[in-house]
């Protein structure tokens, strides 16, 4: 997402100064890109760790990132905060002391993401005081920001950023390789695979999909069923793919490269997030021309009409993804369908139209 991100700020800056945690400096698309690694974000990363253990480095990522930008100040007019970044307070502060205009890319809310797995996986008073951290750092920075950018204005409602209107940005960075991203093998030449492509991690519904599995089978549905990612979930979703039972092939992590082969495997691709922002994985499967069985959250609702483009289901429980699973299977316009959602993405998803985006959102905010 981030390799995407440079991409479209390339021709739109003159130079660009990244300061992340881990980003490999062979990945850069441009050499005017000059990269800081800090550290990775220990808020979101192993939960296992006590709450002040990760407190701390948290703090201590935030006051590194902060040293940074001020040793660049001179040379940056815009600071951009990205994915992960809308709680990163001390930054911001930093930015805003030397007079530097700020932008924060909410492509999902590290609240509701607290809020809806984090918390439950910490539990108790840990997962509310991470809860409460969180919400508070991200409405301090979205109250200091000079600019808000979502993908999709149901994000506003979605994020509960009603209060910042005024200063709110509709754009997105995500643009496809149609040359790459294609249908190469027809949808009624596929069989009954279902398919889950991501991170293998809580707030994915990974696990949903899994107890989803049986139930579908239960219906004695001819279904096979493919998941493809790496995560923290990694050993159940392995121990569960080695009952030969459960009908489920263990790919791990492919690179992206090979995601076309294996998205024009797929009879269908279901994706039961608890959040996100605009899942790629979903946009790469519509160019694929496979159809997508998807939770209403964040801006997928714009992109997928049920019925028309794709299917939405109520919410990721595993008997509400099983019934989906099987009605998506048994539609008969799914390949119409697959059609539709092609000419949708070819039409709205260029590397032109993402950069014209943020060209403009640069432009105004610079004035």
């Amino acid at each position: 997402m981030v390799f995407n991100f440079l991409r479209v700020l390339v021709p739109v800056t003159e130079e660009i100064f990244l300061i992340t945690g881990n980003y490999p400096e062979h990945d850069l698309p441009d050499s005017r890109i000059h990269l800081t690694n800090v550290r990775d974000d220990p808020l979101t990363g192993r939960l296992q760790r006590r709450l002040l253990t990760r407190a701390t480095k948290y703090v201590a990522a935030q006051l590194k990132m902060s040293y940074r930008l001020a040793r660049v100040a001179s040379q940056v007019d815009i600071v951009i905060f990205f994915i992960g970044g809308s709680g990163l307070l001390l930054p911001m502060l930093a930015a805003k002391l030397r007079r530097k205009k700020t932008i924060i890319v909410a492509a999902s809310s590290e609240a509701v993401v607290s809020r809806n797995v984090y918390g439950k996986s910490l539990g108790g008073l840990g997962g509310l005081i991470t809860y409460g951290i969180v919400s508070v750092l991200e409405r301090l920075n979205y109250q200091l920001c000079d600019n808000l950018v979502v993908y999709s204005p149901i994000l506003v409602q979605q994020f509960g950023l009603e209060r910042y209107k005024r200063k709110i940005s509709i754009a997105h960075k995500h643009f496809l390789d149609f040359g790459k991203f294609k249908v190469d093998k027809l949808l009624r030449e596929r069989d009954n695979l279902v398919g889950y492509v991501g991170r293998l991690s809580q707030e994915k519904g990974i696990l949903n999909f899994m107890e989803a599995i049986p139930k579908v089978m239960e219906t004695t549905y001819d279904a096979a069923f493919l998941i493809v990612g790496a995560g923290q979930l990694r050993p159940q979703v392995e121990e569960y793919a080695n009952k030969p039972s459960n009908n489920v092939k263990y790919a791990g992590w492919v690179p992206h490269d090979e995601l076309p082969g294996y998205l024009n495997k797929l009879k269908l691709l279901v994706l039961p997030s608890y959040t996100e922002g605009l899942p790629n994985i979903m946009l790469e499967a519509m160019a694929c021309g496979t159809p997508v069985l998807a939770t209403p959250v964040g801006a997928t609702p714009d992109i997928i009409k049920d019925g028309q483009t794709g299917f939405i289901m109520e919410n990721n429980s595993p008997e509400c993804i099983a019934k989906n699973i099987v009605r998506a299977l048994d539609d008969p316009n799914l390949e119409q369908m697959a059609g539709n959602a092609r000419a949708l993405v070819e039409t709205e998803f260029t590397f032109e139209k993402a950069v014209e985006r943020y060209r403009n959102i640069l432009h105004v905010i610079s004035m």
